[in-house]
């Protein structure tokens, strides 16, 4: 007796540990649960693309398919001196990718933030010609058929959907944005060429992105698809304003992504909209009112937020490429520091220890409801 009941637990512990086998193989993740539909992606740092904190890595390769560098492929860093450039970081990101099966995208070629100072110098037309020539031809062509998509041109736009006067504007005018876009695409001609910005979603500015488009278009320029930030707010923009967003771009045959997904539970000084890094606002307590936690009910108006800004995305996969966070968890975020340092927000999925928040639990849900 007492050897049938040994052999019977034996078994059970095999088939115990059979199950658990089985779960470990089939984890759920976003990128699973999403692969029919568009991939997801996450903006690395360069300590995650040098994988030096062992547990990001691991949330990174479980929940993610496509990636963004977050700093290193911007001018200044790739770019730092007229007859210097640094691929030494950029080559990681692109082996990270390679590596890890993910849909690679690279950020930014022609931006007029974080250039490198020698650029923002630039006062003469033939000079940029040659400039932009030698960046966007050296930079695509290096790594031509192993990056996914670009963002060729990104924050062109003013919020009324003017053309904002950058360095690139000012020496050359707008024929500049379809110059970028001709000479990414005889660089690499099979790589998704996009135009990115914020708050591109709102009407005035939007309208402002499909003249431009159509720009671009007109002067013999490849584009592929629009960028749409994402850096969104517990009620704003509306999912209507999206929806007809995704709608207009769509019209133009063109793919729409979203770019550098995150929504700031926060107060924003006056009001503020947009992603303008070079604003920054003096603190105060009102402006930082969870240092320790976000409360409950906060992490409930998230996980709504994010719950009816996905059951959008999944009724128009049809039409979008790719959603992009920016960022993996909350720690990271740059929000933390924008438009005011030292804050403490929580717009991501992941909080700061890397644990599914009930956002990320909201977005998992819909998958659950449409299977």
């Amino acid at each position: 007796m007492r050897l049938t009941n040994y052999y019977l637990l034996l078994l059970t512990l095999i088939i115990l540990s059979s199950c658990n086998a089985q779960k470990e193989n089939n984890v759920v993740s976003l990128k699973d649960s999403f692969k029919n539909d568009f991939c997801i992606g996450t903006a690395l740092s360069a300590n995650q693309i040098e994988e030096k904190n062992e547990k990001e890595d691991s949330l990174i390769k479980k929940e993610f398919n496509a990636i963004t560098a977050e700093n290193i492929m911007k001018s200044m860093f790739l770019h730092p001196a007229k007859d210097k450039y640094d691929f030494a970081m950029a080559d990681k990101f692109i082996a990270y990718g390679e590596k890890n099966k993910m849909f690679i995208h690279g950020h930014t070629l022609i931006w007029h933030s974080q250039l490198a100072s020698w650029m923002a110098e630039i006062k003469d037309s033939i000079e940029m010609k040659n400039f932009m020539k030698d960046h966007i031809t050296t930079i695509v062509s290096k790594y031509k058929g192993r990056i996914d998509s670009w963002d060729v041109v990104n924050e062109a736009l003013n919020e009324d959907g003017t053309l904002r006067k950058s360095v690139f504007f000012n020496t050359l005018g707008e024929q500049y944005l379809v110059d970028a876009f001709k000479l990414a695409a005889a660089a690499d001609p099979k790589v998704d060429l996009y135009y990115n910005d914020y708050n591109n979603e709102e009407p005035a500015k939007r309208q402002g992105n499909i003249n431009l488009i159509k720009k671009i278009k007109a002067g013999g320029g490849k584009i592929d698809g629009v960028g749409i930030q994402a850096h969104w707010r517990l009620e704003s923009p509306s999912i209507e304003t999206i929806e007809e967003s995704i709608l207009a771009y769509s019209a133009l045959g063109l793919k729409v992504a979203f770019t550098e997904l995150d929504i700031t539970v926060l107060p924003n000084p006056w009001d503020l909209k947009g992603a303008d890094v070079n604003q920054n606002f003096e603190g105060n307590a009102k402006m930082n009112p969870y240092q320790e936690k976000l409360p409950d009910s906060v992490q409930v108006k998230l996980a709504n937020r994010y719950a009816s800004i996905f059951k959008l995305f999944l009724k128009h996969k049809d039409k979008i490429s790719r959603v992009t966070f920016w960022g993996v968890h909350d720690g990271q975020s740059w929000l933390n520091d924008w438009p005011i340092k030292g804050r403490t927000n929580y717009p991501l999925l992941f909080n700061s220890n890397l644990k599914p928040k009930k956002a990320y639990q909201s977005v998992m849900k819909l998958k659950e409801t449409n299977e």
